[in-house]
C-alpha cells in the first residue's frame, strides 16, 4: 500500500490537517475523503481538493496546533 494510501485511510470528515509546504493557508478542516483526493476548507485559501499524492496533510490539534 502507498503512502498516501494509508494516509486517506486515516482521514476523515471533521479532522484539522494542515497541508505541508503551505503553512500560509492555515489551519484546515477535512470536509470529504474521496480514495486520494480529501476535500479541505482552509482558514485563508478557502476549499481545496488535495491529491494526497502530490501533497502531504499532516493532522493538527487546532488547540495547540500540533498532533
Amino acid at each position: 500500500m502507498a503512502k498516501h494510501e494509508s494516509l486517506a485511510s486515516m482521514l476523515e470528515p471533521g479532522q484539522y490537517v494542515v497541508l505541508e509546504g503551505a503553512d500560509d493557508w492555515g489551519l484546515g478542516q477535512i470536509q470529504s475523503v474521496a480514495g486520494e483526493r480529501v476535500t479541505v476548507n482552509f482558514e485563508h485559501a478557502g476549499k481545496r481538493v488535495i491529491n494526497l499524492k502530490n501533497a502531504n496533510l499532516n493532522t493538527v490539534d487546532p488547540a495547540g496546533r500540533a498532533s
